[in-house]
């Protein structure tokens, strides 16, 4: 150091300048001028690259798990075509992906003696790649655009898929304490307790879950154990209540045989009556009632007892077909029994008073006839004629009543079928008019 310092100083000045600047690194490299503007162009060329890369990459492991959710819920032939269409987009993909790897490979933009030529080359290769890169970029993005319904409807599936099964299973279990309660009330419930077992395999399927069974058959299957499964629950908490309803059906049908039989047995003196004072055409229909009405009390006696074992069975579906039976068995008994006393009391009423029959029943045809002309100078014949019928045949019926033996049931029945016949003129008449005559009515 002492010798440097007995060198002049232009001389200093010299030397430095004939010496390289020496760095860190160990090398050398001239930072400044065209050359190192190049470099630079094409690392900013090499970085873009990479972002257009890493967006790509994103997009494409973004719109796989899309394409995964829709094929995992939708088999329709849009998402096959969706499916098939992203494979197609993969190797698309995979192609730029390629051409970006060997732009990369194919330039060391940090070699010393890269030279501008080298750097420009490297700029153009790494420009092209990432303009591929965000061609298919944007591609991949509308594509990913058009799934969007597909997509949406997917995951509200998927967002159905647990709670579905878990409302299943709750609904299982409820069923099942239901049945429980039942039998702990001497209830068997033995047809409920094998649907709840049919429906064992149904929740083995539900917990081998939709991976292995797909998103909506899982959803579907989810639904319809729910559906069975509460029905189950619901007939279970109303079986105690309905066992209590036939016992109580079984004691009042039984109460009302026996009300039917003790009035058939006053039928024959009904019919004695009838056949003292009356023409044989006003009684004949009626001449088999006690036997007819024995017969199906006997016939809903055998129901009830059947009915009664399959209740003592706990065959409720059994027991209430049974016991419809026995209704309507009685009920037609009851018509029958009751049609003897109802037509002694009509035949006394009309051969006391005729005329009351007779004007109630020209009443009839007078409304209809008077609805019919209204607005009208003459009426329409699909309604005067049948009026004008229905006149001629009260007319007979009256005349019919001549003689010593009159048939005063016949005389009820034309009377009624005449009344009948009006009230139908004037429904047609207001249908017609589209409610007009409103303040007309038919009296019968």
């Amino acid at each position: 150091m002492a010798a440097l310092a007995l060198l002049p100083l232009p001389l200093l000045a010299a030397l430095a300048a004939s010496v390289p600047m020496s760095f860190a690194s160990g090398g050398t490299r001239r930072w400044f001028g065209r050359g190192e503007s190049q470099r630079a162009d094409a690392q900013a060329a090499k970085d873009a690259a990479a972002a257009a890369f890493y967006e790509l990459d994103s997009a494409q492991r973004d719109l796989r798990i899309s394409l995964e959710t829709i094929t995992a819920v939708d088999s329709s032939p849009q998402a096959q075509r969706a499916a098939a269409d992203y494979e197609s987009f993969s190797r698309r993909i995979d192609e730029v992906s390629h051409g970006y790897i060997t732009a990369v490979d194919s330039h060391d933009l940090d070699r010393d003696d890269l030279d501008g030529a080298a750097a420009a080359r490297a700029r153009a290769d790494l420009t092209r790649a990432t303009d591929e890169l965000n061609r298919v970029k944007g591609e991949l993005d509308r594509f990913a655009q058009g799934l969007g319904p597909l997509l949406r409807s997917a995951e509200t599936q998927l967002a159905r898929l647990a709670p579905a099964v878990e409302r299943a299973r709750q609904t299982l279990l409820a069923a099942s304490n239901a049945l429980d309660g039942v039998r702990a009330t001497g209830l068997r419930a033995d047809d409920l307790a094998a649907r709840l077992a049919a429906l064992g395999p149904e929740l083995t399927k539900l917990n081998q879950g939709a991976g292995q069974h797909g998103v909506p058959e899982t959803i579907r299957r989810a639904d319809e154990v729910l559906r069975k499964a509460e029905d189950i629950r619901a007939e279970a908490e109303r079986l105690p209540a309905r066992a209590a309803e036939l016992d109580k059906r079984l004691v009042s049908l039984r109460t009302r045989a026996q009300a039917i039989t003790t009035r058939a047995e006053k039928v024959d003196p009904v019919l004695s009556e009838l056949r003292r004072r009356y023409s044989a055409a006003c009684w004949q229909d009626l001449q088999q009632v006690p036997e007819e009405a024995a017969r199906s009390v006997r016939q809903a006696e055998v129901k009830l007892r059947e009915a009664q074992q399959a209740r003592d069975e706990q065959r409720w579906a059994d027991a209430t077909s049974l016991l419809a039976t026995v209704r309507a068995l009685l009920d037609t008994t009851d018509e029958a029994v009751s049609a003897a006393g109802d037509r002694l009391r009509r035949l006394d009423a009309v051969s006391f008073d005729r005329q009351k029959e007779v004007e109630q029943t020209r009443f009839a045809i007078r409304d209809a006839q008077r609805l019919a002309m209204a607005g009208r100078s003459t009426p329409d014949p699909r309604h005067a004629r049948p009026l004008d019928d229905a006149v001629a045949r009260l007319e007979r019926a009256v005349a019919g009543l001549e003689g010593r033996h009159p048939d005063w049931w016949h005389f009820l029945t034309e009377t009624e079928a005449v009344r009948q016949t009006a009230a139908r003129v004037v429904q047609e008449i207001r249908e017609a008019r589209g409610g007009a005559g409103a303040g007309a009515g038919a009296s019968g």
